[in-house]
């Protein structure tokens, strides 16, 4: 009975956040919803004597769940709500269109693309005319590459203030909903290219600044002893390097369907936790427990925390947590538990995030697709895990296409041989590039030999995505995939 009331828990109060994303039914919804769950606890408990509302009974057992999932899908909509207040009182609004002056800083890690450099800032004051005034909100700014801007940054911008527009994708001839995916974020305002000054340095959380330095320090080491674009390449591989690696490159690697591998994935995010547990495998079991979960906690705020490195770092540590005690790994409740903290942080990210949605969707197919795929590849053989990689990528690649269709209509035909070809080489492709980098730091000759083996295995995986993208029937684009064959596939 404890697991249905979680997962009763676990499920209403996704419910809630997914029907609040679509629909709002006022302020006093989720209080009615609260309200009903806790009335039908307390029907059932004073219900008749010959009603048995014990969790033992059928009867009883379902009216409990009922109860508690209504009571879970009110605080989901209710969480919704807190979330969504600063969208309805944003307080930009009435400046869209007009050329202002803000001041604020960096508080993320600047997404440096070929011509461009992407900075979020959290606003502090903003300047019209004569009039000054303190405001809280957060503002997209598209900057030139130079000079380089940092997190930390403090910066006086100046330029027209303009609401992010959905726009057309040229592949797939889709509406992108750009508003909603910057919306998650907290982001409703946008400015391209305006007059920057940098007021101050150093500004930000000074453990995030320390982390962001050494990923400078270490990409630019791969960037001294591997060239383009394998080295930007390798830094999305390990440290999830905001670099672009070109349109043409990337359209490639999205032909093929590996566009997963060009920035931080949960297989990466996997591989390295199994790194770092190796690392204190050594030490007594509750400090090699505290060094391992803070490890992977630094690791994940150095790369980004996105969605898929977040829901895969939870997982990581409730896999070291279990080992460390003995205790029984139950890789589906990691999963909902994981998903739960992160909705409970950002609810948006459920419908609006597909990052978040593509990992979860892949993860399920790890979990229950896996096992069924694994006898039917018993002549691959287990050397250098080719049939593990083998199940992962079929059973991944099966659970995700039908989603992948609906949101980009894009099917590849060669996805399957692809990424069974280039997930074999990136584990040791990681391995020699992260020594690599960290011998960079003693001496650059030192890190040569490694950085060589890491350029080698680089070249073929690019080779690799280059050769079958040239295929005419590499790919095929789709004109509608509708949601509800979505939800039949599935």
């Amino acid at each position: 009975m404890t697991d249905k009331i979680l997962y009763s828990v676990l499920f209403g109060f996704v419910a809630g956040i997914f029907t609040r994303s679509f629909v709002d039914f006022g302020a006093g919804f989720s209080l009615f919803l609260i309200l009903l769950g806790v009335v039908l606890f307390l029907v059932g408990k004073i219900a008749p004597p010959d009603f048995d509302f014990s969790e033992k009974s059928k009867a009883g057992g379902g009216f409990a769940l009922l109860a508690v999932f209504l009571l879970a899908t009110g605080l989901g909509v209710l969480r919704y709500d807190f979330a969504d207040r600063a969208a309805v009182r944003f307080a930009l609004d009435e400046y869209f269109g007009q050329t202002v002056s803000l001041e604020g800083a960096v508080i993320d890690e600047p997404d440096e693309r070929e011509d461009v450099t992407r900075l979020t800032l959290k606003l502090q004051t903003l300047t019209l005319g004569e009039i000054e005034r303190p405001i809280k909100a957060k503002i997209l700014v598209t900057a030139g590459r130079e000079p380089r801007y940092f997190y930390g940054d403090r910066l006086s911008i100046s330029g027209m203030l303009q609401k992010p527009e959905n726009f057309l994708d040229e592949t797939t001839q889709r509406e992108v909903d750009y508003q909603s995916f910057l919306a998650k974020d907290g982001v409703y305002a946008e400015m391209f290219k305006p007059r920057i000054a940098i007021l101050s340095r150093g500004e930000g959380n000074p453990v995030v600044e320390v982390l962001f330095a050494f990923k400078r320090v270490f990409i630019g080491h791969l960037n001294t002893l591997i060239p383009e674009p394998h080295a930007s390449l390798l830094g999305g591989l390990i440290v999830g390097a905001k670099q672009s690696l070109g349109k043409e490159l990337l359209d490639d690697f999205r032909t093929v369907g590996v566009i997963h591998i060009v920035v931080l994935s949960g297989y990466n995010i996997t591989i390295i936790a199994y790194f770092i547990e190796w690392l204190f495998s050594r030490f007594r079991r509750n400090l090699r427990l505290l060094l391992a979960a803070s490890s992977m906690i630094l690791f994940a705020v150095m790369v980004g925390a996105s969605a898929t490195v977040v829901r895969a770092t939870i997982m990581a540590l409730l896999v070291i947590l279990a080992r460390a005690t003995g205790r029984l790994y139950a890789v589906t409740r990691a999963l909902l538990i994981a998903g739960f903290f992160m909705l409970l942080h950002n609810p948006k990210i459920l419908v609006f995030d597909v990052s978040f949605q593509l990992s979860f969707l892949a993860t399920v197919g790890l979990i229950f697709v896996s096992p069924i795929i694994e006898p039917r590849v018993t002549w691959v053989t287990k050397k250098w895990g080719m049939r593990e990689i083998v199940v992962a990528t079929i059973a991944t690649q099966l659970f995700v296409l039908p989603f992948l269709l609906y949101q980009t209509g894009v099917l590849s035909l060669v996805s399957l041989p692809v990424n069974l070809l280039v997930l074999s080489a990136i584990p040791i492709t990681m391995l020699f590039g992260f020594l690599a980098g960290i011998l960079g730091f003693v001496a650059s000759w030192f890190a040569v030999p490694f950085a060589f083996a890491a350029y080698a295995l680089l070249a073929y995986e690019l080779f690799v995505v280059e050769w079958f993208a040239r295929f005419p029937f590499a790919a095929v684009t789709l004109s509608s995939f509708p949601l509800w064959l979505v939800m039949f596939c599935y």
